[in-house]
């Protein structure tokens, strides 16, 4: 099959929706499928055998990491000359409006997806009051596709009360081989706990933005004095966590990605996820794959991934004592903990990106076909 794939985000950013794309991008190529992919400029010209076409845009004034690409008319004479036999908008917003716009311009069977939950993200930027607008374009945009697929069982139940329709699962992934127990290495914990291997060690990893509610985590070091508490990841909500964790044993790493991010998760002893906003959450596949155990708040996608008491443990946003109790239950019992691994890495063994990517081929394929 021959794919166009327009995406609101790409290399070089780091976050979930890179994550699948670009596995999703490397399996469709081993598949024997062409892949086409317009992005925001500053990608790669080239990704796992398919073309990048970079369109230029400008920062977000919120998120200066996420650009706002303009599609222009280039736009669509590239994709008439590509021919494909689908177009998949990943998350409409600019850059994929003009995806949608083009794709029903030339009579293309069009597949949009949802990864990103905004309707809640306005809520920590002070602009609550847009929800019930911005639904209104969602539905707009979303409902001019064939198929609309979502990453959990929580957000098509979101996303269909909200008006959205033709709703399907993508089933999650992770890459079982990177994200594994054998990946310990006691440099990598002594540099998360800044020369401290031998004190608990708690790891997010993630953007630092407001609505991951990171400062959810402070709590923790209080109740666990002698505990570290590593945050790899970036964002322009940084400077405000500083000032938040300062005075504590909080760590601001930066990026890891590849070897180091596998490190990093298989050193820790408790994952640490505050986030209410989630589509999924790949990170917790990732570290549950490591064999990290994981704490996290019962929202979103999060409930399709991890099964309380059983490979992990959920608590109730709204109730702070209820995570302190779940994060001192894993350190305190070898027992648990290893239950925990045990269950966590079976469940991350279901999910395979071969997997994951078939499944979307079959999707596109129903598409093509109507």
């Amino acid at each position: 099959m021959r794919i166009a794939l327009f995406t609101e985000t790409f290399l070089p950013k780091i976050d979930g929706i890179v994550t699948r794309l670009r596995h999703t991008i490397r399996w469709l190529g081993r598949m024997g499928d062409e892949v086409l992919v317009f992005a925001p400029a500053g990608a790669p010209p080239e990704y796992c055998g398919a073309e990048v076409v970079g369109v230029a845009g400008t920062p977000l004034p919120l998120y200066p990491e996420l650009k706002l690409a303009w599609p222009h008319w280039g736009i669509a004479q590239k994709l008439k000359a590509f021919q494909p036999d689908v177009v998949h908008v990943v998350n409409p917003a600019v850059l994929g409006v003009g995806g949608l716009v083009f794709s029903k311009w030339y009579q293309l069977p069009l597949v949009a997806s949802y990864h990103t939950h905004l309707p809640r993200y306005l809520h920590h930027y002070g602009l609550g009051a847009l929800e019930g607008l911005l639904w209104t374009l969602l539905r707009a945009g979303h409902n001019q596709a064939r198929l609309n697929l979502c990453t959990s069982t929580a957000m098509i139940e979101e996303l269909r009360s909200n008006g959205i329709e033709r709703l399907a699962l993508w089933q999650r992934g992770v890459d079982t081989e990177l994200f594994h127990p054998g990946q310990y290495r006691p440099e990598m914990r002594a540099r998360l706990t800044q020369g401290n291997p031998d004190a608990p060690l708690l790891l997010y990893v993630g953007r630092l933005s407001a609505e991951k509610e990171i400062e959810r985590l402070r709590p923790l070091l209080t109740a666990l004095p002698t505990a570290h508490l590593a945050l790899v990841g970036d964002g322009p909500h940084r400077e405000a966590l500083a000032q938040h964790f300062a005075g504590t044993n909080t760590h601001f790493i930066g990026y890891l990605e590849g070897e180091a991010l596998a490190q990093a998760f298989a050193v820790a002893d408790v994952f640490v996820f505050p986030s209410c906003t989630e589509t999924l959450g790949l990170v917790l596949l990732e570290a549950m794959a490591a064999g990290c155990p994981v704490v996290a708040a019962r929202r979103g996608g999060i409930t399709d991934i991890v099964q309380d008491g059983v490979n992990g443990y959920l608590y109730e946003p709204d109730q702070e004592q209820g995570f302190i109790e779940a994060v001192q239950r894993v350190l305190a019992s070898p027992e648990q903990r290893g239950r925990l691994q045990k269950a966590a890495r079976q469940e991350a063994e279901r999910w395979g990106w071969d997997q994951a990517t078939a499944q979307l081929r079959q999707y596109y394929q129903q598409v093509a076909q109507r």
